[in-house]
């Protein structure tokens, strides 16, 4: 009788300790199951940040292509020929500036990606630094793109 009764204290002690354990993991499970969520709705918005600097790059080449064939087909004048090259000097200026910033735009998002497919291997404060720098570095991009679709309406 005594050792059904130590026997069954042993069992019983044992699944306490064993549902514990089982509630700690599930808790861990949790809390990785959230994190991941946050991390893929990052990586979602990082994604629709790339397209869009990446539809911004297209537009403003295609745009610097169409005023280059129209600002080619000026007169001959002297005074038009000026202000042309003026022009084009200006907007050439701008462009590459557009095209560098979009460029390093692209780069750090897809660095950015790379590093939020792999988020356990990095610590979360140095990723949302770093998404923070890649935002700051787009933002200066769109700024650049601004001034150039600026000096193209002038």
């Amino acid at each position: 009788m005594i050792l059904t009764l130590v026997l069954a204290g042993y069992l019983w002690v044992t699944t306490t300790q064993w549902q514990r354990t089982a509630q700690e993991w599930e808790g861990e499970a949790r809390d990785h199951a959230a994190e991941a969520a946050a991390l893929g709705r990052q990586l979602d918005g990082v994604n629709a940040e790339l397209a869009a600097a990446r539809d911004q790059l297209a537009t403003a080449t295609g745009r610097i292509s169409e005023l280059a064939n129209e600002k080619a087909q000026l007169g001959d004048e002297n005074v038009a020929s000026r202000q042309h090259l003026d022009y084009q000097a200006r907007v050439s200026e701008a462009a590459a500036k557009v095209a560098v910033a979009l460029g390093q735009c692209v780069d750090a998002q897809e660095q950015l990606i790379g590093y939020l497919e792999d988020a356990d291997a990095y610590d979360a404060a140095d990723l949302t630094r770093f998404k923070n720098q890649v935002g700051e570095l787009c933002d200066k991009a769109g700024d650049a793109n601004d001034a150039l679709q600026q000096e193209l309406a002038s």
